[in-house]
């Protein structure tokens, strides 16, 4: 029989000392968990590119227009994208630096394991 190795409870403490705290992972979840969408997905990969109103992001992603609105709305709400008006117009716009780094991210892993 094969003997189980633990680690000593110092090498414990050292790894313990690393982890994120819990609220920390929450928060963590909460964040990936706006990636989870597919329409959340179309709509932050096309304001990674452009600002746009609602009608050009409905009409791109062909989704009506309720549903972006609602999407926009979750997503200005944990700070990833905003908005500014031009007369009569409402423009989105991606305002957190990392965004797009989680979607280069994203197709890269998915090119990764495309290729084996």
């Amino acid at each position: 029989m094969q003997e189980v190795v633990f680690l000593k409870e110092e090498e414990l403490n050292n790894i313990r000392s690393y982890l994120p705290r819990v609220s920390e992972i929450k928060s963590i979840s909460n964040y990936f968990y706006i990636f989870s969408d597919t329409t959340r997905l179309l709509i932050i990969a096309a304001l990674t590119i452009s600002e746009m109103c609602v009608k050009d992001i409905c009409e791109l992603i062909s989704v009506n227009q309720t549903t972006v609105s609602h999407q926009l709305k979750l997503l200005r709400d944990v700070k990833i994208v905003d908005y500014r008006r031009v007369g009569s117009v409402i423009l989105y716009r991606i305002i957190n630096p990392y965004v797009n780094d989680v979607i280069s991210l994203g197709i890269n892993q998915i090119n990764f394991f495309n290729q084996k």
